[in-house]
């Protein structure tokens, strides 16, 4: 079975490739579909945006796609950057310049308690379905380690002495959120005939 992946992320690709293994699926990005479209992620909330790029490129591709969205939460913050960390320190921002602004809005606040969360949305032409997963932990008071993507190298899930850059892929997907609502969508296909004959 074939699913489509809507992201150009090599990082992110080789994630759920990884988890994604025990399925057997096939994995493709937007790289294996030429002309497919950029989905303009401009809704309000994580489960909104993935939603609407699996559905847009589903019906581009004609293949069940899986989209998600990732928000860091920062307790001291009231929940920001949230839905918006990827563009947090503007529409034109790097990665570099959201983490930048993470340690600067922490600088004088000792409660560094955040959590990651991923929505990851699963369209057919059935119907949309939603599987979270959430990772809690702190904030670092500095960079550490260089693997990973975004703001893996500020963040340190509770009880482990490494950032997620800091760790091996084995590692990390174990605990992610990101590997956590993987596994929520993988028990769902386990135990939903009918949602794992969507995609088969």
């Amino acid at each position: 079975m074939t699913l489509v992946l809507s992201t150009r992320n090599p990082g992110k690709l080789r994630e759920f490739e990884a988890l994604l293994a025990p399925t057997g699926c096939i994995i493709r990005s937007l790289d294996a579909f030429p002309g497919a479209p950029d989905v303009d992620e401009n809704c309000d909330t994580l489960d909104g945006n993935a939603a609407k790029k699996a559905e847009i490129i589903m019906e581009f591709t004609g293949y069940p796609t899986l989209a998600d969205d990732t928000g860091l939460e920062v307790h001291a913050l009231d929940g920001a950057p949230g839905v918006w960390s990827a563009r947090w320190a503007g529409p034109e921002c790097t990665p570099a310049d959201n983490r930048k602004k993470l340690l600067s809005a922490l600088q004088e606040i000792p409660d560094r308690r955040a959590r990651f969360r991923t929505v990851i949305a699963l369209a057919t032409p059935d119907g949309t379905t939603f599987h979270e997963g959430v990772c809690d932990g702190q904030i670092t008071i500095r960079e550490q380690g260089n693997l990973g993507f975004g703001y893996d190298a500020l963040f340190r899930p509770d009880g482990h002495e490494k950032t997620f850059a800091q760790m091996d892929a084995p590692v990390k997907n174990a605990i992610s959120h990101r590997g956590r609502a993987l596994q929520a969508l993988l028990s769902a296909l386990e135990t939903n005939p009918e949602l794992r004959s969507q995609i088969t």
